[in-house]
């Protein structure tokens, strides 16, 4: 099953952006092997050529997204069904999206984007969200994952930005009995472990492991403040 492959494991986000040397499925893909090797239980990728060098690359599990801008809406993680099928057809076991209450595209309801992807293929849905509301909301709506990707990436959530948000995890998994996947801001293996005793089923890693210029940026600034 699923989601016993990943309980307790290590996703890793393989992701960069446009501006960044390492865009590409090539570069993508190799990055995610190097996870795999790793010891990671799954993969975390954007858009629809990453996803496909990624899953033909290592096999693993892939929880895929599909960054798409749409005026007039905040919404950009996997916004609408059409969105979703790109990447459910090069290989995403779980497609994950903004999971929280904000008005998405087209006037479109999360549910109706949950129930497409149920009635149309085998893929899960893991809803990003940021505080307890949205959890409550995404899982009305019928996600079948709960994670804290958006905590700190909301206007209402906008001062948590130091470091994961521990807590949320806590509360989450104190009132719900579906998995709690722990993603935003973790920087150490130690706040990792600290996540999964607090109830989350597996934790998501991205910019610590494979974004490593801002690595870098984390060893310069603390060099040049002494």
């Amino acid at each position: 099953m699923l989601l016993e492959r990943i309980k307790g494991g290590l996703i890793v986000s393989c992701q960069a952006g446009a501006d960044s040397p390492l865009h590409g499925p090539v570069f993508m893909s190799a990055m995610a092997k190097c996870a795999q090797i790793g010891g990671a239980v799954g993969i975390r990728a954007n858009g629809a050529a990453d996803i496909k060098a990624i899953k033909e690359a290592t096999g693993m599990p892939v929880v895929g997204i599909n960054k798409k801008r749409y005026p007039g809406s905040e919404v950009y993680i996997t916004p609408l069904w059409e969105d979703a099928e790109e990447v459910i057809a090069v290989g995403s076991d779980i497609v994950a999206m903004d999971g929280t209450p904000r008005p998405r595209p087209n006037g479109v309801r999360l549910a109706e984007v949950i129930e497409a992807i149920h009635r149309q293929s085998k893929a899960l849905v893991m809803a990003d969200i940021s505080n307890l509301e949205d959890a409550r909301f995404a899982k009305d709506q019928g996600a079948d994952i709960i994670a804290t990707t958006m905590s700190g990436y909301t206007p209402y959530t906008a001062d948590r930005k130091n470091g994961p948000d521990l807590d949320l995890i806590s509360r989450i998994t104190s009132e719900t009995d579906g998995p709690i996947i722990a993603e935003g801001r973790f920087w150490t293996p130690e706040q990792a472990a600290e996540a999964l005793r607090r109830g989350a089923w597996a934790v998501v890693v991205g910019t610590a492991i494979t974004a490593p210029q801002a690595v870098t940026s984390r060893f310069a600034q603390a060099m040049r403040a002494l």
